[in-house]
Formats: structure tokens, sequence, C-alpha cells
């Protein structure tokens, strides 16, 4: 079996997939990723055998055509070979192997789709193009949302709820080293499941063809032991508590109709809530790292950096703009 892997890898390497970030031969986070993982490398390893026996049997194929052709060069053409016997080694050797991975695929997709406990958690997980807003809802408080976007935080070990659904149009939640995929339809929820075994940061990304920016739709779940996640909790359900300052003046005149920032007169809910949005890794959906520069080149040339994102080009001239930089940077 490893020298399987290993060829089964080695053409994966020449195809330049062979650590792909977003592959599920690799890199398993939960015990889901393991069965995909597994089924990942017993399909292609089944693969290539097949692709082996096929070439194996058409060169037999060809050889005893040939030989026959030299035997009787005046023999015609549509004279009957023995060709189907080949046919008959091939439907034979095939069908079990193909009713194995049937058997398979659907014990592996009861076994990641069965919720392995009761949730300790429920995050409802919401498509936009091209975003992802994510709302914790307390159980003991109904109406309480802490609210974030492009960055799922969850507890190691603890069985997580993901409820899926989309703002517009048909998109595709994918963590390959925590999970399977699961479609997002707008109007209709989708329920899939995430138990992280490792504490680490996984990506994820959008796997459904949703317009133009698309491949561009990625997302980070970052998994923490649960005493870090309950402080990350706690600091999440704080308001931004900050001084009147010239950026924020700025930011309610030119976001605050778009974006929340709770604590503050900010209360827009058609972009991505921003109330700590100095403390997530990425921007712009994982486009760009959460750094000074990068805020500024995403306010300066947000249709250049991300051509049909639905934030228009806020004008703002150059101090203005470094105002409201400082500004998102004190958002924690």
């Amino acid at each position: 079996m490893r020298g399987c892997r290993l060829g089964v890898a080695g053409l994966l390497a020449l195809g330049g997939c062979s650590g792909a970030p977003l592959g599920y031969m690799t890199g398993s986070g939960s015990a889901s990723g393991d069965i995909l993982q597994q089924i990942a490398w017993g399909f292609s390893t089944i693969a290539v055998g097949v692709t082996l026996v096929i070439v194996i049997l058409i060169g037999a194929a060809i050889a005893v055509s040939v030989r026959r052709a030299r035997r009787e060069p005046d023999s015609s053409v549509a004279r009957e070979t023995g060709g189907l016997n080949f046919i008959y080694w091939g439907v034979g050797l095939s069908m079990p192997v193909l009713i194995a991975m049937a058997v398979w695929n659907f014990i592996a997709t009861r076994a990641v789709a069965k919720a392995p406990a009761a949730p300790g958690l429920i995050v409802e997980v919401t498509g936009h193009r091209w975003w992802w807003e994510i709302r914790y809802r307390d159980p003991g408080e109904p109406d309480y949302v802490v609210t974030t976007a492009n960055q799922l935080v969850i507890p190691t070990g603890v069985p997580v709820r993901i409820d899926l659904t989309s703002g517009d149009v048909i998109h595709d939640f994918w963590v390959p080293k925590l999970g399977p995929k699961m479609d997002m339809i707008p109007g209709r929820t989708n329920v899939t499941w995430l138990e992280a075994r490792d504490a680490g940061t996984y990506r994820g990304q959008c796997a459904e063809y949703c317009g133009l920016e698309h491949a561009r739709m990625a997302f980070a779940v970052t998994a923490l032991a649960p005493p870090a996640f309950a402080r990350w909790m706690a600091a999440e359900r704080a308001p931004a508590s900050l001084p009147d300052t010239r950026g924020q003046q700025l930011f309610m005149a030119s976001c605050g109709a778009c974006h929340t920032v709770r604590g503050t007169g900010a209360a827009g809910i058609y972009g991505p809530d921003l109330t700590h949005f100095a403390s997530r890794p990425t921007i712009a959906a994982g486009l760009l790292p959460n750094s000074v520069a990068a805020r500024e080149r995403w306010l300066a040339e947000t249709q250049t950096v991300k051509p049909g994102a639905l934030m228009p080009q806020v004008e703002l001239g150059d101090a203005d703009r470094h105002a409201v930089v400082r500004y998102l940077g004190s958002l924690r």
C-alpha cells in the first residue's frame, strides 16, 4: 500500500497538485478528514491500478491482432479474431472493483454526514458574492448574535453544527482538511458538521462557481483549544469602545451605511461586520493579509484588487484614507 501511495503521490507531483492546501490527500485535522483522506488515497490507487490493467489488456489485444495479421496477411479485416474475450475479461475484472468502490463511497458518505454527538456549538454561515458572513448564536440568549466575517473560529474536540445558506447565488462550503463539501442554496438551509481534532488554521474555499471573483472567495477556519476559544468569544462579544476620532467620523460618513461596528453608530447590514476587524488574519475574503499596507491598497484600489466586488470604490483623499486605515487598525 505504501508503494502505491508513493506512486500516486508522484503522479500528483507531476501534475502540480501535491502539497495543495485544498487537497484531501494530506494534512487531515479531524475524523471526517481522515475518512476523506483514506478514500482519496484508495480511489486514486484503484484508478491507477485499473488504468495499468487496461493498458496491459489493450497492448495484449494489439499484439494478438498483429501476430494474426502477419500469419494471415490476406484475411478479411472484419474477420472475428476473438477480441470479445478481452471485453469479457475487462468487464469481469472491473465490475467487482466498481461495486466495492460504490459500497466504500456509501459507507464513507454516511460516516462523514453523521453528527459525532450533540452539537456543542451552532454557527450560521451565509455565502455572499464574494465573502462569508459568520454568526454565532448563544443557545441561552436566542436573540443575541456575534457576527464576524471570513474567519470561522471553533473549539477543538467539540462537534460544531454549521447551518449553511446563501444570500444571492449558489455557493459551496468546503474545508477539505476537516470535512466534505456542502452546497449553500438561497432560501434553503443545509447542515454540515465540523469537529477539529488538532488546533491550527485550515483553509476553506467556495467550491461552486458563483461569478467573477469565485476563485478569490476564501476563508479560514481557526481551531482553538476550548479555553482559548472561550477567550476569543468573550472578546468578540464585547463592542468596539473607542474615543471619537477623525478616522471614525470619516468611517461613519463613508462606510457606516454598509458596515456595522458595534458600540458605534455604524449599523449597516449590507457588508461584513467590522467590529473586531483588526483581529482577523486576512481581508477581502482571504485575498490580502490584514496589514496596514493591504488596508491602504484595498481602500485605494478596491475594484482593481478585486474586480466585480460589490464594495464600491470609496473616494477618499490620501490623508482621509490614512485616517480610516488607522481607525480600522484599532478595531480589535
